[in-house]
């Protein structure tokens, strides 16, 4: 099953996609797909609807917001795939590096980035993206995990590296500019998927900069769930960007930041592709 929100930002309604280019709105069942709903049953609710008897609607007709709405939290993993760790001199870490982001720092999959005042080092992340679907606390394996996992979805985890690296203090202070984290198009819940080896890539401009597999994972989906779960508790809706590939603009020789007016393209095989526009503030 997919799950994504349609209307205008702040307005969205929770929907099902039904087809390529249709959905069925559930609104009248569930307010939203958020923390207090998916706490109160929401995805059991909808599956033992009749969707096929509800009135179908054309997604392109609709802004498809964030699929799930005003998360708790955004936990980030850092340096978590093998080769993007080499890229960046970096030892592959022996614990998950943990970090988060403001929450609403997340927007829809084609909403735009826009890039703060005076930033010239804005970077892409492609990510897969866990969304919790029940509370975890102190899980006791990575096996349990899957248990709270509602699905996955794509995230671009925008990055601004002057602020995140080269200014003293946490990564946090790069990472939480508004319109810093797109995510989208919808959660393809985790009876759905299997994360475990799928291929996401990144364009900027047409131009492909990452393209790798999920298998290239330090750890796995399972494995950080689980472990932030020693450390948190993670409320159903919160997300969790999992790490990006190899080939961010950081990487390259010369860098190759957005500066505005670039098209950035962020896909996920199973889930599908999410666009944004790099725009400067005004």
């Amino acid at each position: 099953m997919c799950i994504a929100r349609l209307g205008v930002f702040e307005s969205e309604k929770p929907a099902v996609i039904v087809s390529d280019t249709e959905a069925v709105f559930v609104d009248d069942i569930i307010q939203d797909w958020n923390r207090a709903e998916l706490e109160n049953g929401a995805i059991e609710k909808i599956k033992a609807l009749d969707l096929s008897a509800r009135p179908r609607v054309k997604i392109a007709d609709y802004r498809l917001g964030s699929p799930v709405a005003r998360p708790t939290k955004v936990i980030c993993v850092g340096l978590n795939y093998l080769q993007h760790a080499k890229e960046t001199g970096a030892t592959p870490p022996e614990e998950p590096i943990i970090f988060m982001k403001a929450p609403d720092t997340v927007v829809g999959g084609f909403d735009d980035i826009i890039v703060p005042p005076g930033s010239l080092k804005t970077d892409y992340e492609a990510e897969i993206c866990v969304v919790i679907g029940k509370n975890a606390l102190y899980l006791k394996s990575p096996e349990d995990a899957q248990n709270y996992i509602l699905g996955y979805t794509i995230s671009q985890d925008v990055s601004e590296r002057h602020w995140q690296i080269e200014r003293s203090g946490q990564w946090v202070k790069g990472k939480s500019f508004p319109t810093y984290n797109p995510v989208g198009l919808w959660i393809v819940t985790a009876d759905s998927l299997n994360p475990h080896d799928v291929r996401l890539w990144c364009s900027v401009n047409g131009e492909m900069r990452q393209d790798s597999s999920t298998s290239d994972l330090i750890f796995d989906i399972n494995d950080i769930v689980w472990y932030l779960s020693q450390f948190m508790e993670l409320k159903a809706g919160d997300i969790i960007n999992t790490g990006t590939p190899q080939g961010v603009g950081m990487g390259h020789n010369p860098t190759k930041y957005p500066l505005g007016g670039e098209v950035v393209e962020t896909g996920i095989v199973g889930i599908g592709t999410i666009k944004s526009h790099v725009k400067n503030f005004r």
